[in-house]
């Protein structure tokens, strides 16, 4: 229910659930990359450069958006997100059949677009919801998972009848038109909000009284940030792995067809999905940091104790479907952890910092994944490099504790 003189405050959830399902769809680079390299003539190499490219403008459109959010509020960021992502997507389906056109309309335009429109919805969850922190964020950047899931067959389908560019124009209407319009409906609480019948946990007795909000630059001058953001990257660089690399994974360990292998994926998505209110919802239960060591810990045995012997296509889907429940926590978990370290009134900024992470894990991940196959002929190998980078992650776990308290 509303608070007398507040909008009901679950509405933004609504609101930040349509725009990140919108977003999510970033992620169906997958099914046009087929038809362009056949339409055109591309190379593997060349047709994924795209969803490289909008992976990096996605983080850096993050950090760009988070400035400016910090000091215009989310709306004016969102709906801009909006309109670029949607312009990105028009602009697609008139230059997408050259490939400097889809690496700008795709690669640029689009993951700037998704970064700008991304971040405002979670730093208003955050700011209406301090009572249940990690599950709210998590429900928040739920869409963005699930949204592929919506998008990629109706996709499909539209490839199938109107072909790649035209489906391109349809889908830029659709989403730039919902992310704005979403977007337009955000609004922070007031200054000081409180939800009704909640307290902030109070200091112990002869405590300073704790500087909640840092700067940027103040965030940059603390050990924890850089303690998260290799917590990110560890942690993200071993979930993009596994989706960038779970077909040809499928075929190679449990021998399935490239068509069943896509199967598992999408069954690894529903579980990515499902990842992040779970363990946002967790980590407000046992802490931030025994729930990060915690997905650390699926990682592991999703790495070697059920993959590295997965010879079939249950158990294939049981270990890559552990990998997407542990990743997608981490996107609930990270947002969750800046707001406490650092406060909520700069943390489109600051968790743009930390997202950063997130855009080196798109590099890094792949990469073992790719080299250790092409090296030794196995994804295996690289299986171990990725258990022993959880392995770190869990010790940095172990040691990131919470700013020392500060006079305010």
């Amino acid at each position: 229910m509303a608070e007398e003189g507040l909008p009901n405050r679950w509405m933004f959830v609504v609101w930040a659930l349509i725009m990140q399902m919108c977003l999510g769809n970033l992620y169906t680079w997958s099914i046009f990359r087929t038809p362009l390299m056949k339409a055109y003539g591309w190379t593997i190499q060349q047709a994924t450069l795209p969803f490289t490219l909008s992976v990096v403008f996605f983080a850096v459109g993050m950090v760009v958006a988070g400035r400016w959010q910090d000091k215009a509020g989310p709306r004016k960021v969102a709906i801009t997100g909006g309109i670029i992502l949607g312009a990105g997507f028009l602009l697609a389906s008139q230059i997408g059949n050259t490939l400097g056109g889809i690496y700008i309309a795709y690669g640029v335009l689009g993951g700037l677009g998704v970064g700008f429109a991304y971040v405002t919805p979670i730093a208003v969850c955050v700011k209406w919801f301090p009572d249940m922190r990690g599950f709210i964020t998590g429900l928040a950047v739920l869409g963005f998972g699930a949204g592929s899931m919506i998008g990629a067959p109706v996709g499909t389908r539209l490839i199938g009848q109107v072909g790649p560019l035209n489906t391109y124009a349809i889908f830029g209407v659709v989403f730039g038109v919902l992310v704005a319009l979403a977007g337009a409906m955000l609004r922070n609480p007031p200054a000081g909000y409180k939800p009704a019948g909640w307290s902030p946990p109070a200091p112990a007795a002869g405590a300073k009284a704790k500087k909640d909000d840092y700067q940027p630059s103040e965030m940059a001058g603390t050990i924890q940030f850089y303690l998260l953001w290799f917590i990110y990257l560890f942690g993200a660089g071993v979930g993009l792995m596994a989706i960038s690399q779970a077909v040809p994974m499928g075929v190679e360990l449990a021998k399935l067809t490239p068509g069943v292998a896509a199967g598992a994926l999408g069954i690894m998505a529903i579980f990515n999905g499902l990842g992040r209110p779970a363990f946002g919802g967790i980590s407000d239960k046992i802490g931030r940091s025994n729930a990060t060591m915690l997905a650390f810990a699926v990682y592991i045995v999703a790495l070697l104790g059920v993959l590295r012997g997965a010879d079939t296509f249950a158990m294939y889907t049981a270990g890559i479907s552990m990998v997407g429940f542990a990743y997608g926590g981490y996107l609930a978990l990270m947002p969750s952890y800046t707001a406490d370290y650092f406060g909520t009134k700069n943390l489109g900024l600051n968790y743009g910092l930390v997202f950063s992470a997130w855009g080196a894990a798109g590099v890094l991940g792949p990469i073992i994944g790719a080299q250790v196959r092409q090296q030794t002929g196995s994804f295996v190998g690289a299986f171990w490099i990725l258990a022993g980078l959880c392995v770190l992650g869990i010790i940095l776990a172990m040691i990131t504790r919470a700013p020392a308290a500060r006079e305010a």
